[in-house]
Order: C-alpha cells, then sequence, then structure tokens
C-alpha cells in the first residue's frame, strides 16, 4: 500500500512539473504558468530619420601663418608693433636702414625726369628709338630695384591677423637666423579633422560641421568642410579634411583644443528609449524586450546604433510597431506574462 502511494505522488509531481510550467530561453530557468503577470509600460519601435554624426578631437589652426623679414641682413631702425597686437594687411610692422633706400630713391627720380625729357624728344624725332628704349629699359630696370628694396626695407604685414612671434629689437642687426616676426591669420581659422576612412565616400566638400572648443564653454561655432585630402593614413585608417570656421570675432585662437561634428546627412532607423535597452552581464550584448499578442514578452538582441538626447538607433534586431518594454524589464524573463499599465 504504501509503495503504491509513493508511486501515484511521484507521478503526480512529474505531472505537475511537465504541463505548470516551460524553461526561460535566456537563462534556462522555469517560468510557471501560475507566476503573477509582471507590471510593466511599453512604447512603440519608431521609424524615423536620425542624422548620421560623428565627433573627432583637432586643435584649432591659423589660416595662415607668415613669417616676416627682409631678405637681406641690416640694422633694424624701427618697430610699431608687439606680440598680441592685431594688424591689418599692408600695415608697417618695421623698418630696416634707409640709407640704401634713400640713395636709391634719389637715382630713380633722376632717370624718371631723364627718362620724361627722352621720351618727350623721341616723339618728336629728335632722338633714335634705340636710345630711347635702351633709356626706357634702364629706367624701369632701376624702379624696379627701388620697389624690391623698398618691400624689404619698410616691411608690412601681408595678411591681417595677429602677431604672434618678435625676434629682434630696434637697433638689432638682423642676421636671417629667425623671422623678425610671425603673424597668424585668424579670420578664418581651420582644423584638419581625422575622419575614419570608412566614411570616405559620405565626406563631401562644402559638408557643413559644428564645433565647440574647451576654452571658450557654452559656445558652438559653425563651419564647413573646405578640402578634401586624397589619402588614407595606413596607420590610422584616417583622413584629413580641412575645416573652415568664419570666426568673425576672433574668439577662436590657434591652439586650442575643440571637439567637431560632422554631419554625414540622415538614415531612416528604428528607435527606441535608451531605458528599454538592457546589458546582458558578461557579455555585453544588448537587448529588449517585446510584448507578443498573448501578453507575454520576447528577449530579442538587438544592434545598437547611434545615441540621440535619450533614445537609441537601433541598427537590427527590431521592426517598426513592436512593442517594447521600456519599464519594469529587469524583473523579466523570456515567456514571462506582463500587465501593461499604459495601454
Amino acid at each position: 500500500m504504501k509503495t503504491r502511494t509513493l508511486l501515484l505522488l511521484t507521478a503526480s509531481a512529474i505531472a505537475a512539473a511537465s504541463c505548470g510550467g516551460r524553461s526561460d530561453a535566456r537563462t534556462g530557468s522555469a517560468v510557471s504558468a501560475d507566476e503573477a503577470p509582471r507590471n510593466v509600460e511599453i512604447t512603440l519601435a519608431v521609424l524615423r530619420d536620425v542624422p548620421q554624426e560623428s565627433a573627432y578631437a583637432s586643435t584649432i589652426e591659423a589660416y595662415a601663418t607668415n613669417n616676416i623679414m627682409p631678405q637681406q641682413g641690416g640694422r633694424i631702425r624701427k618697430i610699431n608693433v608687439e606680440v598680441g597686437d592685431y594688424v591689418a594687411k599692408g600695415q608697417v610692422l618695421a623698418e630696416m636702414d634707409r640709407l640704401q633706400l634713400d640713395q636709391l630713391a634719389l637715382q630713380v627720380q633722376n632717370d624718371e625726369v631723364e627718362y620724361a625729357r627722352l621720351k618727350s624728344l623721341y616723339e618728336e624725332g629728335g632722338v633714335s628709338q634705340s636710345d630711347f628704349e635702351a633709356a626706357e629699359l634702364g629706367y624701369k630696370v632701376r624702379k624696379s630695384n627701388y620697389d624690391n628694396l623698398e618691400e624689404n626695407t619698410i616691411l608690412r604685414s601681408p595678411i591681417s591677423g595677429y602677431v604672434t612671434a618678435r625676434n629682434f629689437d630696434v637697433g638689432d642687426m638682423f642676421a636671417m637666423t629667425a623671422p623678425l616676426f610671425t603673424v597668424q591669420q585668424v579670420i578664418p581659422v581651420k582644423l584638419l579633422v581625422g575622419i575614419s576612412e570608412s566614411e570616405y565616400t559620405r565626406v563631401k566638400k562644402g559638408d557643413a560641421v559644428t564645433l565647440t572648443a574647451d576654452a571658450i564653454p557654452g559656445r558652438t561655432f559653425t563651419g564647413k568642410v573646405d578640402r578634401l585630402y586624397p589619402t588614407i593614413n595606413p596607420a590610422t585608417h584616417t583622413f584629413s579634411a580641412e575645416v573652415v570656421v568664419p570666426n568673425t570675432d576672433r574668439a577662436l585662437r590657434p591652439g586650442m583644443y575643440a571637439r567637431v561634428t560632422v554631419n554625414f546627412g540622415t538614415r531612416e532607423s528604428i528607435i527606441v528609449p535608451d531605458q528599454a535597452i538592457v546589458k546582458q552581464e558578461g557579455t555585453g550584448q544588448r537587448f529588449v524586450y517585446i510584448v507578443n499578442d498573448d501578453a507575454t514578452v520576447s528577449y530579442v538582441p538587438v544592434g545598437i546604433g547611434r545615441h540621440i538626447g535619450t533614445e537609441y538607433e537601433i541598427t537590427s534586431g527590431l521592426e517598426e510597431g513592436q512593442r517594447v518594454v521600456f519599464k519594469g524589464q529587469t524583473a523579466l524573463r523570456d515567456g514571462l506574462k506582463v500587465s501593461v499599465l499604459n495601454q
């Protein structure tokens, strides 16, 4: 009798185990059919245009840098600017010794008078053509020499920008060991941005960019891609894009650290709240729970793309319109029944 009773109890236990629960596909644990539904809130997976942007670190550079010096040595007679001064294009920065220039100026004045006299005589037939042409050539050569000497005696800035270096003082003998001045143009500025080779076909000249500088918190600057370098760096697998920023208020300065965001257009993708994404411990796999028509949930691995505010771009695993759990999912298991609070 005892043996018969034991057999009946064992059979009942086996039947209950086989009919009253099922295994979690993800964890292998049993899910009881009598387990109370878990309360969750859901959202719909939506299809939306997602901006395709990438951020890169770079350093701001002057748009142009000029090292200013005369073509030959000489005494520095006058210096008009200091480091940090903003100078305009054509502004006189310094003057070298003028002795040779003043002497040549007198010769040019004399040649100009003589040239005008011979020209008048030539037009009246009083001078041969060969004599007139020789005088004209001599005048033009001396005038060209004067212009060149003046350019190397009265030093002007070829660009508008800041004086960032002055290496000599008044009275020094300039020996051509270093430039007298360095002037850097900051309207506009430029940056060389190393972009991943995977984006090579997506970047175009004229593409809009935005950037921020650590030295100027709270401000965002805009610019554009002005030049694309034609080769890929084999060590870093990046290519260089030259970005130009107008910088009309001269806020950005060469040497500042900047973060540049390049816009590659848009792509239509599935979007879900970042709260819906669960990371599987030990693997790094991301997944979500979707609610089925029978009020159970299914565990779905997903690929994630860009993080946009409080949302994630989903690159694989979900379809538009699927019901995704975004609250209460931490206590769920595959196949568990749920009660949706926000239907």
